[in-house]
């Protein structure tokens, strides 16, 4: 039981989010260092104070941990604006889970807290300045966002070409869209250019990545907030208002809680939205785009996939159309040697073979980022093979046993450091390594916080 304990200490101490116990009474009985570091306060002045000494801008019915330590009801992922003692403003999602003794006893409610400030901050300031944009210039809203056209989509492979011309039919009218494809095949060249070719150009377009806000923040930022709605929030359009008239791209849309996907069908069903807390309807015109890299079927809530499945458009990788790597390597190359201000010319053959022979997991991003960094060694001239990067010279048989040579790799550095309890200068010589390899080696493998945590858990 002791170990248990001491490893359940190990474990709420490292967290990266902070956690919060109180009692029923509201007295705080554990608080880890990532809380204390998200609040601005240390664990001293916390431990044994009860929560509203600490947070005065809470009171019972808004702190969320006294809530659920006399209701007994969890509470997930709830966003909670509130200041600390210091007068500091902090932003938090937050889940309070009740704690119950054996004999069913309420004792008392744990939170686990993520800060979003910083998020928070910068959303609500894009919003502020989008909403800026839209009220005093005109010009600008007509150039929100979406800078691509088709004209910009590089690529000549039959594949490629069905996509952009049923993108470009389908532009035209207002139905949803999907785009799927996997990362770095070009979602977001397609999704403009559909918007400026269609009827809506001069209207907002407007771009939101679901995976980046916890569900709390998203769904005040796509549907608004009332004042009041949550501890600290302020009356604000979300971005459905801002596109009012234009277009709402929304990137990971598979990332988005199945919640806030009941909402989005709403909107896309009724053409109404309601902010977070208000009792108010509010009408809007915006036309949706999704995109996304899983499969839409098995991603998204059932209703709001045959709802969204309308218009949909599969970018091929760039495996399947190397066709277009020669064309977009002189792109690449032309743009790079513009910026670099270096002189290839273009690609030696043997180069060429290889670049065709690569399967490109990372698709046109990484082919950009191939041709980018070998002129950052060869300014002028072919591209030679000795200039590309080296995974691209290992058989793709190999790249696939990668993860299990590194476990091999990282088991017999381990048996070897306990055989020799930890000499790292006898280790390497046992391995046939330089000393400072074997440290490299332990670096990557985080050996020295596997044994700092095995020294916690035995004290």
């Amino acid at each position: 039981m002791q170990l248990e304990h001491a490893l359940l200490e190990v474990v709420l101490s490292h967290s990266n989010e902070g956690i919060h116990m109180v009692d029923t009474n509201g007295i705080t009985k554990y608080y880890n260092a990532a809380a204390a570091i998200m609040d601005g306060l240390e664990p001293s002045e916390v431990l044994g104070k009860h929560v509203l000494e600490i947070f005065p801008s809470l009171d019972r019915g808004t702190s969320t941990l006294l809530k659920v330590a006399r209701t007994g009801k969890p509470i997930v992922d709830q966003q909670q604006v509130y200041t600390n003692v210091k007068g500091v403003e902090i932003s938090t999602v937050n889940t309070t889970l009740p704690i119950f003794g054996q004999e069913g006893n309420l004792l008392g409610a744990v939170e686990v807290a993520r800060d979003i400030s910083g998020i928070r901050k910068l959303a609500e300031q894009v919003i502020d300045l989008r909403r800026r944009l839209h009220s005093e210039d005109p010009a600008a809203r007509a150039e929100q966002g979406a800078i691509y056209h088709f004209s910009d989509i590089i690529g000549e492979s039959s594949a490629l070409r069905e996509v952009l011309a049923r993108g470009a039919l389908a532009a035209h009218n207002d139905s949803p869209v999907m785009v799927v494809g996997e990362t770095g095949t070009g979602k977001e060249l397609l999704v403009q250019s559909i918007h400026n070719e269609s009827l809506r150009r001069a209207r907002p377009f407007i771009a939101q990545n679901c995976a980046a806000l916890p569900e709390g923040l998203l769904d005040a930022i796509l549907f608004g907030s009332v004042k009041g709605s949550f501890t600290g929030a302020q009356d604000r359009p979300g971005l459905f208002e801002l596109a009012n008239g234009g277009t709402l791209f929304l990137d990971e849309l598979n990332a988005m809680p199945h919640q806030l996907q009941a909402k989005l069908l709403r909107v896309l069903e009724t053409g109404e939205l309601r902010r977070l807390g208000d009792v108010r309807t509010r009408k809007v015109d915006v036309r949706i785009i999704a995109a996304m890299a899983a499969n839409p079927k098995e991603a998204l809530r059932p209703d709001l996939y045959y709802r969204l499945n309308v218009v949909v458009l599969v970018l091929p990788p760039l495996r399947e159309r190397k066709i277009d790597i020669p064309i977009l390597c002189r792109h690449f190359l032309s743009r790079f040697n513009a910026s670099l201000a270096t002189r290839v010319e273009g690609v030696a053959p043997e180069a060429a073979r290889m670049l065709a022979a690569w399967h490109w997991p990372g698709n046109i991003r990484e082919l950009s980022n191939c041709i980018e960094s070998c002129l950052n060694f060869r300014s002028e001239g072919l591209i030679e093979t000795v200039d590309l990067p080296e995974h691209l010279h290992q058989p793709r048989g190999l790249q696939k046993l990668r993860p299990e040579l590194d476990r091999l790799e990282r088991d017999m550095i381990f048996r070897t450091m306990k055989t020799t309890e930890n000499n790292i200068s006898k280790a390497a010589s046992l391995l046939g390594i330089p000393r400072q390899t074997l440290q490299r080696k332990l670096r990557k493998h985080k050996w020295h916080e596997i044994c700092i945590s095995i020294e916690q858990v035995k004290k």
